[in-house]
């Protein structure tokens, strides 16, 4: 009996119909970026000091330089201001006294300036920037500067519980509805973060675009993989991932262009409202309406597919009912992920490699952007790396396998950030080719753990274990803003000490997962468990069974 992919074979696996879809669902994943990672730019943590007032009339009246300013009137000024001292506190003296000295000011106000009392920035702070961001409109700096962690944490959060519901809204009520709902709210939401007051009610309208956000990238996903053939699949999963690098990359020239937080946030929000167009141009999966017994519509679909495709449907194929080949119902259990030696093995290492590839993908992301050079364009280069690790991945994975490629890219992920680490300040352009070398390295492992955490899982489990090793992702992403933004106050390479520790021990764990190029799905637990030996099991299929009517 023909299958479903068969049908596909015949009115085409990557033709004009799944390369339109492929096009507009690519546009949505784009769009996915300036929610993962736009505390980069939203957040940007400017160089700043005390607001003292007088200062400013007094080095006028003494004709300084903002330099000799900046040494004469703040505590611990060593040339960029990078100490807690000269960042959050100020000398408790009147700047505004007649007769202060211009050439020793604190000398003749206290005679000694060691003597010379500190006290908290009362009135406010100076931000060395042109454009603004949530931390110099909120002042997120110094004894506040964790409200920013919790922005980004929010995001994360929400990514974390929409995970489970949005998941069960496109397996319930199809992707096409999860789609279209999901971007609706998320420009609802994007919208309102433009124009509400204060803090509290932007960490909730974060929270509430992480809820729905990854589920619309993740219905996109799904849905364009599921309307392709088999042997597009893969490739077809990597460059829609790809096509968020893109979006990466034109995120950054548009926060380029508008270093004004809520008009980069209108700015990036508007274009989604094109999306709800999408109603009119996209199909629902059709294996989705197969799995719910909506046969007709499904092959209505089909049918349109091969009219776009400009292909001629079989005849035989034109009437059809699908049914599943093993009428054997296996209930999914979260004890089955862990009931048996391969399968824990397997679970622990997935949620560990999901975590780990969250905290260093996002992190080396937040590193960058608090680094000593161009924002924007220590950002574009290190964007830029991402597509040369997709090319790996796709010329590696059918040649050498998953298992050593993988291996190899969180290693160099993580021997990267201990170079980085260890290369002085002064030489930016090395620090940063290294940098950008374990961005490739982690993108690799990042988009690998992808489609490897669904090789590894019997066929009634996969969904349930692939749901519950990538929430681990949104945990590192709640957790990651604090080791970024709390760490650097201790020393600013410290986060990469972590990621390094973090990367070579996911490298080497990863050497303990089988192979599974050129497997055949597992369907069973007892087919996971003799993964090295077995032979490979018939697949499970969707049939499709031929009605002809008499004559």
């Amino acid at each position: 009996m023909p299958t479903l992919d068969d049908i596909l074979e015949n009115v085409g696996e990557f033709d004009r119909f799944q390369k339109q879809t492929f096009f507009v669902l690519c546009l949505l994943s784009a769009a996915f970026s300036p929610v993962y990672v736009g505390v980069v730019f939203f957040g940007f943590i400017p160089e700043h000091r005390c607001f003292s007032p007088g200062v400013a009339e007094l080095s006028q009246r003494c004709g300084w330089s903002l330099e000799e300013q900046l040494n004469h009137t703040v505590p611990e000024w060593g040339g960029r201001g990078e100490s807690f001292g000269s960042r959050c506190r100020r000398y408790e003296v009147d700047w505004n006294t007649t007769g202060i000295s211009c050439t020793d000011p604190l000398g003749s106000l206290m005679g000694n300036r060691s003597t010379v009392p500190l006290g908290p920035c009362r009135d406010g702070w100076v931000y060395d920037s042109p454009g603004t961001s949530l931390v110099t409109e909120f002042n997120l700096v110094c004894e506040d500067s964790w409200k920013l962690d919790l922005f980004q944490s929010a995001v994360n959060a929400g990514f974390f519980i929409g995970s489970i519901n949005i998941g069960y809204i496109a397996d319930r009520f199809g992707r096409k509805f999860c789609l279209l709902s999901t971007i609706l709210v998320n420009i609802v939401c994007g919208i309102l973060l433009v124009f509400v007051p204060t803090y509290l009610w932007i960490v909730i309208l974060r929270f509430l675009q992480g809820l729905v956000s990854k589920g619309y990238w993740t219905a996109g996903y799904i849905l364009v993989t599921e309307v392709v053939g088999p042997k597009y699949r893969r490739t077809v999963g990597i460059l829609y991932q790809m096509a968020f690098s893109v979006g990466l990359l034109v995120f950054d020239g548009i926060a380029y262009a508008i270093p004004h937080w809520r008009r980069l946030q209108l700015t990036v929000t508007l274009p989604s409202c094109f999306f709800l167009l999408y109603y009119w141009c996209l199909p629902e999966s059709p294996r989705w309406l197969i799995s719910q017994g909506k046969n007709d519509k499904a092959m209505k679909i089909v049918s349109d597919m091969a009219k776009k495709n400009r292909k001629k449907m079989p005849s035989h194929f034109e009437d059809t009912k699908f049914e599943e080949e093993d009428g054997r119902k296996q209930s999914p259990s979260l004890i089955d992920l862990v009931r048996t030696p391969q399968m824990r093995k397997n679970t622990f290492i997935l949620m560990y490699n999901w975590f780990t590839s969250s905290i260093l993908y996002q992190g080396l992301i937040m590193h960058m952007g608090m680094a000593s050079g161009n924002m924007y364009l220590d950002f574009l280069y290190s964007a830029l790396v991402e597509f040369p690790a997709a090319f790996i991945i796709i010329v590696t994975i059918d040649c050498v396998g998953r298992r050593y490629p993988w291996a190899v890219a969180n290693l160099v992920a993580g021997a990267a950030c201990l170079v980085t680490a260890l290369i002085p300040e002064d030489i930016h352009w090395l620090k940063l080719i290294a940098a950008c070398i374990g961005r490739l390295g982690i993108t690799m492992s990042f988009e690998m753990v992808c489609f490897v955490n669904t090789e590894l899982y019997p066929t009634y489990i996969r969904n349930l274990g692939v749901m519950v090793c990538s929430s681990l992702c949104d945990v590192g992403g709640v957790i990651v803003p604090f080791i970024v933004y709390r760490l650097v106050e201790v020393w600013h390479d410290l986060p990469l000490i972590v990621f390094t520790v973090l990367g070579l021990l996911a490298g080497g764990l990863v050497l303990l997962l089988p192979e599974t190029k050129g497997r055949v799905l597992p369907e069973t637990v007892e087919d996971v468990e003799n993964f090295h030996g077995r032979s490979a099991p018939k697949a499970k299929k969707i049939y499709l069974n031929v009605q002809t009517s008499e004559v």
